[in-house]
């Protein structure tokens, strides 16, 4: 059997050997956890256009989904709790299943030209409080439902990550017409619509459904 893996290290098993694969765990790494949203926390947040939401069924099936909207669209209640507003969507309901099963959350929140992520770990709950949702209209449209989020832990990632990938460097943009489009995709995909029917829905609901 196999004992080692890439780079001659031993296959990793168990926590363990985990642990020794990669060796300890730095002091500052340790220590820049925190267990509620501090100044930075709440200034990166209210900063943040777009963020991706991990999730579980509890059964081990994974999901995660992006949000985004205007910068500070997802709302900071106190120091220990958020509020992410359900925009308008394909009505899958992924999350919302996820939560009503498991209510462990992680969220990466992301904003444009700053390589470091600020990430958030907790449990959510579903709410319906028109108190809560209210402020967090847009263009006159009152989200009805949204994600209450309780942090358990919160810290800052380093920008590796986004510095491989050069992700807001405009010289590594991908052209749009290098790609299909999404309607093409689904109907190509799905066989159940044309191209033309699929790309013209897309089109229409990207211009009228965005809330």
């Amino acid at each position: 059997m196999e004992s080692n893996g890439a780079g001659g290290k031993p296959l990793v098993r168990t926590p363990e050997d985990l642990r020794a694969h990669f060796g300890q765990l730095s002091p500052l790494a340790e220590k820049k956890v925190l267990y509620h949203l501090d100044k930075f926390c709440r200034d990166f947040i209210a900063l943040s256009p777009f963020l991706v939401l991990a999730s579980s069924d509890g059964k081990g099936n994974a999901d995660a989904s992006p949000r985004g909207d205007a910068p500070g669209f997802v709302a900071v209640l106190d120091d220990k709790s958020l509020l992410i507003p359900d925009r308008r969507g394909n009505n899958r309901v992924d999350t919302f299943g996820n939560i009503l099963a498991s209510p462990g959350i992680g969220l990466i929140f992301l904003v444009p030209g700053i390589n470091e992520t600020l990430r958030i770990n907790g449990k959510a709950e579903i709410t319906q409080d028109p108190a809560l949702l209210t402020p967090l209209a847009v263009q006159n449209v009152v989200p009805i439902i949204g994600l209450k989020v309780h942090v358990d832990e919160c810290y800052f990632h380093c920008g590796k990550a986004l510095m491989r990938s050069k992700l807001w460097d405009p010289n590594a943009q991908v052209e749009r017409h290098s790609f299909p489009t999404l309607g093409r995709i689904i109907a190509e995909q799905t066989a159940a619509i044309s191209v033309e029917v699929a790309e013209q829905t897309m089109e229409e609901g990207y211009r009228t459904r965005l809330y």
